[in-house]
């Protein structure tokens, strides 16, 4: 494999210390938006000093089934949901991939600040953070069967050539806020899924 290119590169002045929810978001469906509901409510709770920061992952990962979306594109639908549906706000931020787990935290800094509230329900992400000196909050999977992120592409991939816009709320809503929908549907971010030739296994 190709070494990764650093897309984004860190910013010159990263974010101040926050509540931070990463995920890879592909494509932010329901099983996020009750993660981050749940981390909106924590943070005001606990720590209301901090911002609530939304991690976007593999920012800097090629166009594949498993990765269909940019990072600019996931980016937007969350704006969507935060606006439309969601009620309060976030700052966003998009984090390159470099393979390397033990400095990942030290690369996300750069990214997302220095060490804050690290909330996840990702066990392996948890103790990450956790050895970096950040305050981790463990939660578990929200309806994990319904919301799995392989599931939802499938569904998608399996709608991407049919045009009619009530058919794919109705299916796809069952697992993806109607804002997101609204906002693949109008942008044809559906569509490129029909030539995405991989196999669609559950890769997470």
């Amino acid at each position: 494999m190709s070494e990764l290119p650093l897309s984004p590169p860190p910013p010159k002045y990263p974010n101040k210390s926050g509540f931070v929810v990463l995920g890879r978001f592909q494509p932010f469906h329901k099983g996020h938006a009750l993660m981050i509901q749940e981390a909106e409510k924590s943070r005001l709770e606990n720590h209301p000093g901090l911002k609530l920061i939304i991690a976007i992952g593999s920012s800097n990962r090629p166009e594949t089934l498993r990765n269909p979306w940019s990072s600019s594109e996931r980016s937007e639908m969350i704006s969507c949901w935060l606006k439309e549906e969601a009620g309060f706000d976030a700052i966003i931020v998009s984090i390159p991939d470099i393979e390397d787990p033990p400095n990942w935290v030290n690369h996300a800094e750069k990214y997302h600040g220095s060490a804050g509230v690290f909330f996840s329900s990702d066990q392996y992400s948890c103790d990450l953070y956790s050895d970096s000196n950040w305050t981790v909050i463990h939660t578990p999977l929200i309806q994990r069967d319904n919301f799995e992120g392989w599931r939802v592409r499938e569904t998608a991939r399996m709608l991407s050539t049919i045009l009619d816009k009530k058919a794919i709320d109705t299916v796809l809503g069952v697992s993806t806020p109607k804002s997101v929908i609204d906002y693949l549907f109008s942008n044809d971010y559906l569509k490129r899924l029909a030539f995405l030739g991989e196999g669609g296994e559950p890769v997470g």
